[in-house]
């Protein structure tokens, strides 16, 4: 078996963007917060990794970026892994087999990934436990919500950069 160099480093350099990103996030005051909430930085970096990667990785990445998440909001350990697995893979095969790779559509998924995560989250969460759901929904986890989307496009940029500029051999060779 011939050693990928450029895949190694790239999922090096993905992991470690997954864990930058996780401290930001969870630095309190390093990003300012709007309506009382702070982005969730690695659901769309795990959502853009996806769309580089094949299936196995992307999902690998997606429950990487899922369980960062479980351990920042110290709820059910698994629920985002779990969801953001999924749902990674899926972007994946999908971005393989019938669309293109673009800022468009990174917008696009994140647009339905992030939405399924965080209504999944309010769902699970709080609207089964606690009374005013549509409260909470309105003034906490919409604003979230929005907030993490503005990301999207900046991790796309940063995510094909790196695809890009350290491609495996399999791409090189075409």
């Amino acid at each position: 078996m011939i050693l990928d160099f450029n895949r190694l480093i790239r999922y090096l350099a993905y992991t470690l963007e997954l864990l930058v990103l996780f401290m930001i996030q969870e630095t309190p005051g390093l990003l300012p917060e709007v309506f009382g909430t702070r982005p969730v930085l690695v659901l769309p970096a795990g959502l853009t990794m996806a769309m580089f990667e094949e299936e196995t990785p992307a999902m690998a990445f997606g429950i990487a970026a899922g369980l960062l998440c479980d351990f920042g909001y110290s709820g059910v350990l698994g629920f985002h892994g779990l969801l953001l697995g999924v749902l990674c893979f899926f972007l994946s095969l999908l971005v393989r087999t019938y669309l293109q790779v673009s800022w468009l559509t990174a917008l696009l998924a994140g647009i339905l990934a992030i939405g399924l995560l965080i209504g999944g989250q309010w769902l699970c969460f709080y609207f089964f436990r606690y009374s005013m759901p549509g409260y909470a929904l309105r003034h906490h986890y919409l604003p979230k919500y929005l907030y993490t989307l503005l990301f999207v496009p900046l991790l796309y940029l940063l995510n094909k950069g790196l695809a890009d500029t350290l491609q495996g051999q399999d791409k090189q060779n075409f």
